[in-house]
């Protein structure tokens, strides 16, 4: 089908999932310590950060469980007038659940329950930029059925598949010549599949590597729905409800770490992650029913591979109590040409800290606090026919992570 453009919806940014909605909140011991998790084992966690290390626990069984609560802000400052304007968002939730189970001493299974991408952000229904964006909410909850295999004492391999349930709700003002008062509402799930490899390597007793790689996962939403609520010109005008397909691109992520155990109570990391966003070149809408003002579109996002640098360390200082704290960096993939108020993403700079207690020989619990700047960045929105929709852009956000973890 010819690819034409979308005069009513316009060049909207529609489930871009920028690095911005990528949520790195997969444990959170690995949180406190600037989400560091590769190259050494801190329970059954390990099935995301690296699936090799399953089954380097004395323990049959474990199992861990968490969920964070997200408090961000993006504040946006208009290049025109100077006048400032805030989102309004929801209390982020997003959880993690993980169980492991040590088949033989080489062999051992696992299964992961997480969110590595989702988050809603809410502008509001009478904001400047309305037109391209007033809420939108993202989630993608992975499943992941795992297996680690022990190769010698120093080395170990693993991997499994990625299930993926996708889902995204975004509602906007719609300007066109029918008149400023209409919007659209678009909806959309699908079910997609990826995988992940790991290898874990014990050069000594104090030092130990990890690389890890997660698969890009192209999430093809079928059958989404379009729904308008417009004036009375716009639906003599022939703007109705619709159906529309769209392929949207989760990147690909290689990471490298490593660790090293500087005594019994102190251990230090460093990690790097390269994160294949190069992949989401365009956003394309199929829409069933064409009509003059509804018609299929191309939307080009040309985004760039981006990078996450991690350092951090924890320090056990008794066999009840471990701290731990970190930092990193995290690149924006997102480019000036082609920046929005749907993905206000920015290159990220995150402090965390945490703790562990442990009760008893098999019961414990986690805690985190994360905070990140966003910096302050000046971005222009390209809009057909109309002058750029440009001004500043600086997000804040805090992140309070809570877990349990059993283990027999």
């Amino acid at each position: 089908m010819k690819k034409l453009l979308l005069p009513l919806l316009g060049m909207i940014p529609l489930l871009s999932f920028a690095g911005g909605f990528q949520v790195n909140l997969q444990g959170t011991k690995q949180t406190g310590m600037g989400h560091l998790g590769s190259s050494f084992y801190l329970g059954a966690s390990s099935t995301y950060f690296n699936p090799a290390m399953m089954g380097l626990d004395s323990n049959k069984f474990s199992i861990e469980a968490g969920v964070n609560f997200i408090s961000s802000s993006v504040e946006y400052q208009s290049q025109k007038t100077g006048f400032s304007e805030m989102t309004d968002n929801p209390l982020g939730t997003p959880f993690y659940l993980y169980a492991t189970y040590k088949i033989s001493d080489k062999l051992s299974a696992g299964l992961g329950v997480y969110t590595p991408f989702g988050s809603t952000v809410d502008w509001g229904e009478d904001w400047t930029g309305k037109e391209l964006i007033q809420d939108i909410s993202l989630s993608a909850i992975f499943i992941q059925p795992t297996i680690s295999y022990k190769i010698s004492d120093k080395l170990r391999v693993g991997g499994g598949v990625n299930i993926v349930s996708g889902s995204v709700e975004l509602n906007r003002n719609v300007r066109s010549s029918i008149g400023n008062e209409n919007t659209v509402n678009l909806t959309g799930d699908a079910i997609a599949y990826g995988f992940n490899a790991a290898v874990y390597y014990e050069a000594s007793d104090k030092l130990s590597f990890g690389l890890t790689y997660k698969s890009q996962v192209d999430v093809e939403l079928e059958g989404g729905k379009a729904d308008f609520t417009v004036n009375e010109l716009g639906a003599a005008s022939g703007v109705n409800d619709t159906k529309f397909d769209a392929t949207l691109p989760l990147p690909s992520m290689a990471t490298l770490g490593i660790a090293y155990r500087v005594n019994e109570k102190l251990l230090v990391s460093a990690e790097g992650s390269f994160v294949g966003w190069s992949a989401y070149e365009s956003l394309d809408f199929d829409f069933e029913d064409n009509t003059p003002l509804v018609q299929d579109s191309e939307n080009p996002r040309n985004y760039e591979d981006s990078y996450i640098f991690r350092v951090g360390a924890q320090y056990s200082i008794n066999n009840m109590f471990d701290f731990r704290a970190g930092f990193y960096f995290d690149q924006s993939p997102v480019q000036d040409e082609f920046f929005s108020p749907e993905t206000p993403n920015s290159d990220n700079l995150g402090i965390t800290s945490g703790m562990s207690g442990h009760i008893g020989e098999n019961f414990g619990f986690d805690l985190s606090i994360l905070y990140i700047v966003g910096m302050e960045r000046e971005s222009y929105y390209p809009l057909e026919n109309q002058q750029p929709f440009g001004g500043k852009y600086a997000s804040r956000s805090v992140i309070a992570g809570v877990g349990l973890n059993y283990s027999f």
